[in-house]
């Protein structure tokens, strides 16, 4: 029973994660600013890094059932 909430965030986390890791990548292959007023190594970095954080927390959850 407490497993569906784990495999409930494990799997947004997962998701949001890899999908801000494409989108910072895409971006940044395009020469597009990640965020607008800050330097792209910087906030590409940032984002990159935000992330493998989430990715990370997501595969947490995951294998905590």
């Amino acid at each position: 029973m407490e497993s569906g909430p784990a495999i409930f965030a494990g799997v947004v986390f997962a998701l949001f994660g890899g999908a801000l890791l494409v989108w910072t990548g895409i971006r940044v292959r395009r020469g597009e600013p990640v965020a607008h007023g800050v330097s792209q190594v910087a906030s590409a970095t940032l984002a990159s890094l935000a992330a493998v954080i989430v990715l990370g927390v997501g595969a947490y959850c995951l294998t905590r059932l």
